[in-house]
């Protein structure tokens, strides 16, 4: 094999992807979301707009990853039980691989232009998530990219991939599954394949398609039902209906293929809370997923729902009624499933098995519900900070400015604290969890 340095080329990474599959290799089948309508999603605002890449460029992709893998093999930068040490030699790796190849100038340069095409205006500017978001969203991939990639997804076991972007269901099933035996051929240690899809998609696949994507080897499939309420699809332009939701399910779980969909508690706003979290049970009751992620309802700017709430249209459930819908999705959801609690955007860190431990989930939410108003805004103060700790590892300095003040020894003297600003806090701490 010829280990020139200058014919190394990146290939394209899924940015957005499942939690569970945050260390898996990835490919891009299609670029960015087909629907991109749903009011309350920064996500695929920026970058490249939806396309859908052809098999040929798919394949270029998977043999330049499987390229860039046998070299770092080959040459000792992954460094067998250190990962540490794998990421110093791939520093050096990357280093020498751009100073002899042209496509890393070419890529950093569309990289710049499009950063600069989604520079965040008007009230994100100072919304580190959105500004995350769009540093995600690259027109060209870069050799950095690749390598870390790869290094991470090594050292996790090398055993799970992502086919994305948002809906790979778009995807015809053929194409699908030729795409799915060439990445087993190029990298033999995979044993789980997983994809975002629409359940407007699923539901309206013949279910054989859907059959050939599991016999090619297609384990799972991650829904955004979001809600199980019509009237909220609607609102929130979803395009899909609640019968689509349970339509799709079945249909996937027939095939063969493991559902996981995510619920938003909070989607309902203050109007429709109650509505949305009966009717959400009712269809989790009869789409039967294998797992269901709770991801509560942050709302971003620049987004439609942003500007829905400053007309008076649309009013942000509390953080209570928050949890009072996740209370009634527990109580209420009668089918054996397993509840996640995976994202930090949720107060509560509700999960377990149904229906076996449906009494312990609703302990830990009856135990806050119980607090008074006082307590449950320092619950949340301190809930907000560990999720913030667990993400980046340490305060930020508007963070430390706000309660800086408060500390006193290993806690902070809530007690001084009056209600508008402990509310103050912890809105400040929540703009900056990455849900």
């Amino acid at each position: 094999m010829n280990n020139s340095k200058d014919t190394i080329e990146p290939f394209e990474i899924c940015s957005i992807r499942p939690p569970t599959e945050n260390y898996s290799l990835t490919f891009r089948l299609t670029r960015n979301c087909g629907w991109n309508r749903c009011i309350f999603c920064p996500v695929y605002k920026q970058g490249a707009k939806f396309s859908r890449r052809t098999i040929d460029d798919i394949k270029k992709d998977i043999d330049r990853a499987k390229r860039i893998y046998e070299i770092m093999l080959q040459q000792n930068i992954i460094v067998p039980y250190s990962v540490e040490e794998s990421y110093h030699q791939a520093g050096l790796f990357i280093k020498e691989v751009e100073s002899v190849s042209s496509y890393s100038e070419q890529s950093l340069d569309n990289t710049k232009k499009t950063m600069e095409k989604t520079q965040i205006s008007g009230d994100g500017d100072d919304d580190e998530r959105v500004k995350w978001f769009a540093s995600w969203f690259k027109e060209k991939p870069t050799i950095e990219d690749s390598v870390y990639h790869l290094i991470s997804w090594h050292f996790s076991g090398s055993e799970t991939c992502f086919l994305g972007d948002a809906n790979s269901l778009l995807v015809p099933s053929d194409m699908f599954t030729e795409i799915l035996g060439y990445i087993k051929e190029q990298f033999p240690t995979l044993r789980r394949f997983t994809i975002y899809g629409r359940t407007q998609s699923a539901a309206r696949m013949d279910i054989q398609d859907l059959m050939k994507m599991n016999h090619g080897g297609l384990n799972r499939i991650h829904f955004g039902l979001e809600s199980g309420n019509n009237r909220v699809l609607q609102f929130m332009k979803k395009g899909v209906t609640a019968e689509e939701h349970i339509e799709a399910c079945k249909k996937t779980r027939e095939a063969g293929i493991s559902c996981s969909v995510y619920v938003m508690p909070g989607l309902g706003g203050a109007q429709w809370s109650e509505e949305h979290g009966y009717e959400t049970a009712r269809v989790l009751t009869l789409a039967q997923p294998e797992y269901v992620r709770l991801r509560s309802l942050e709302v971003f700017p620049n987004t439609v729902l942003s500007q829905k709430i400053k007309e008076g249209a649309f009013t942000e459930a509390t953080e209570e009624d928050v949890v009072r819908e996740i209370r009634t999705i527990v109580a209420s959801t009668d089918c054996e499933t397993t509840i996640v609690s995976d994202s930090a955007a949720n107060l509560l860190d509700v999960h377990g098995r149904l229906p076996r431990d449906r009494s312990s989930m609703l302990a830990t939410i009856d135990r806050y519900l119980s607090l008074s108003q006082r307590e449950k805004l320092e619950f949340s103060l301190f809930s907000r900070l560990q999720s913030f700790l667990g993400q980046y590892g340490h305060l930020s300095n508007d963070i430390l400015r706000a309660i800086g003040p408060y500390i006193q020894g290993n806690t902070i003297a809530t007690e001084k604290i009056s209600d508008g600003e402990l509310s103050a806090m912890i809105r400040l701490i929540r703009s900056k969890l990455m849900p």
